[in-house]
């Protein structure tokens, strides 16, 4: 797995969350937004993280009234466009960042096999999609029963932090700009029945169940190797760049890159509980302590990197090269160099070198 691989998945789940999230909120109209609100449409910035015991039967009851009432709703929305790319106000970077760690730390706090469950129910619905990419009703309610389990197994303050953090991002006028793309009778129905689905959600709590990662010395050994030879190349990145976020000629079509989406959810769906959320812990820490450019601590970095490590250690490597596969036919082939020339070549190397050798060690365990 080379450093194109690592840094395509990261870029893919970092456009998941936001993407996800952009859909869910600007459709509700702002004066009605609400905690209740909340607990269904921060969920879907999670949901590609990563799947379940037992659950309130009412749960799946709701779903499915949910699905039917919303359902008009679904088939209206483009979702061929590239308008999710688009930065919905003025917002920077960093800002982004920030908003998405509190996605990763409601993710983090979910039950680890629900969010397992809910991985497999998007790959099924992604399975089942048609030519203008809508899934069939009854997969597309099997995801919104499997969000809403994950949901209810999150304390209410970790969804609302969500909430608020992305709609803060958002410009007020992008509601009303989505509104005159769709159905508004069909808009209003889902809203209805969305807001009576939440609070079924929200009456059945979960008590989330996530088992300790497993220990690795040899890992985190590796990771502060890989971190002494790569922090120099991570503080030439111009992190506040948005190069990652434009569609501009982009190649692949819509359809394709979900393809490979769902790759990265079944790989992350594979990987094991625990250390999926030492991940994701770290990352909500490394955040925490940017600087102004962008770049976390080296203690931080390190701390990534080895929960990186010991989650990607528990899938199979076919699993992993799958999904290296999948994104590595979508980046156009003068990605790399482009990138190389914003960057000091030598500290590239070094970081490339390093990150070959902590390979090693991660597939070896």
């Amino acid at each position: 797995m080379t450093k194109r691989g690592v840094l395509s998945g990261c870029f893919a789940i970092a456009a998941i969350l936001v993407a996800s999230n952009l859909m869910s909120f600007t459709f509700v109209p702002p004066a009605r937004r609400s905690a209740g609100s909340a607990a269904m449409l921060g969920a879907a910035t999670v949901a590609s993280m990563g799947a379940a015991p037992a659950f309130a039967d009412e749960i799946g009851d709701a779903a499915r009234k949910l699905a039917s009432a919303s359902y008009p709703f679904l088939k209206d929305v483009d979702w061929n466009s590239r308008l999710a790319l688009a930065n919905p106000g003025k917002a920077s970077a960093a800002d982004w960042t920030k908003a998405i760690a509190k996605a990763i730390d409601m993710g983090a706090a979910m039950d680890s096999d629900l969010l397992k469950a809910g991985v497999m129910a998007h790959h099924k619905a992604i399975g089942s999609m048609d030519a203008k990419l809508v899934t069939s009703q009854s997969d597309y309610e099997g995801v919104i029963a499997a969000l809403g389990r994950m949901i209810a197994s999150v304390p209410e303050a970790k969804v609302m932090a969500v909430y608020n953090d992305f709609g803060k991002l958002v410009d007020p006028a992008v509601p009303n700009y989505l509104m005159k793309t769709v159905n508004e009778g069909d808009a209003k129905k889902a809203y209805e029945a969305l807001m009576e689905f939440k609070d079924v959600v929200k009456a059945h709590p979960i008590t989330a169940k996530t088992g300790a990662a497993p220990s690795n010395p040899n890992i985190d050994a590796a990771a502060g190797k890989l971190a002494d030879a790569s922090y120099a190349f991570v503080q030439d990145i111009d992190w506040s760049s948005n190069l990652a976020a434009q569609s501009s000629g982009l190649p692949g079509t819509p359809l394709q890159w979900t393809k490979a989406i769902d790759q990265a959810l079944l790989m992350g769906g594979q990987m094991d509980g625990g250390a999926l959320k030492e991940a994701a812990l770290a990352h909500v820490k490394a955040i925490g302590s940017m600087d102004a450019k962008g770049v976390t601590t080296k203690g931080d970095y390190q701390a990534v990197i080895a929960g990186l490590g010991k989650a990607i250690a528990s899938v199979p490597e076919g699993t992993t090269a799958k999904v290296y596969n999948a994104f590595g036919q979508l980046v156009d082939s003068r990605v790399p160099s482009y990138l190389m020339s914003s960057v000091k070549a030598g500290d590239a190397m070094a970081a490339y070198k390093g990150l070959m050798e902590f390979k090693d060690v991660v597939k070896a365990r």
